[in-house]
């Protein structure tokens, strides 16, 4: 089974209209590597969870905001890299969590998206990964998570 057979199955829409709410690229490919820009999770072309964890948002709901957001990435490199059975490997992810002062618990938010990856792409869904606490995300999002991924040319 492929990667983009596997993503489906994962729950993944490929094909889901994204965001890009400024003048950038989603995917910048240099050589083999393939940079996706920070995408949030989406439903019916808005955001799909808003809040700030540790005030009013649970740690669940954190992690399908991670999730989701880790759908809207590979949708992106879905669409602009010419598919995910190019994909090698998943390099890192970089993840971004709305919290209030005190939340300590972004990397089990930030699960979320890696237990997407792994879910998809199996041994070579396994990567370098950061989760960071900030005060604010574009449109109110929960969570942000941007990607890095060696693809074959």
């Amino acid at each position: 089974m492929g990667f983009e057979e596997r993503a489906r199955d994962a729950g993944v829409d490929l094909d889901m209209a994204l965001i890009r709410p400024g003048n950038f690229d989603l995917v910048a490919q240099v050589g083999d590597i393939a940079y996706v820009a920070g995408c949030i999770a989406l439903a019916d072309g808005s955001v799909a969870f808003r809040g700030r964890l540790g005030a009013g948002t649970d740690v669940e709901t954190g992690q399908q905001s991670a999730r989701g957001a880790a759908a809207a990435l590979l949708a992106a490199l879905h669409q602009a890299a010419g598919g995910l059975d190019r994909v090698r490997r998943v390099v890192r992810l970089t993840g971004y969590v709305t919290s209030a002062p005190g939340f300590g618990s972004q990397p089990t938010v930030i699960n979320g998206a890696s237990d997407l990856m792994i879910e998809v792409f199996g041994d070579a869904g396994r990567h370098a990964r950061s989760a960071i606490g900030v005060a604010e995300l574009p449109l109110g999002a929960s969570v942000e998570v941007e990607g890095i991924f060696q693809v074959n040319q």
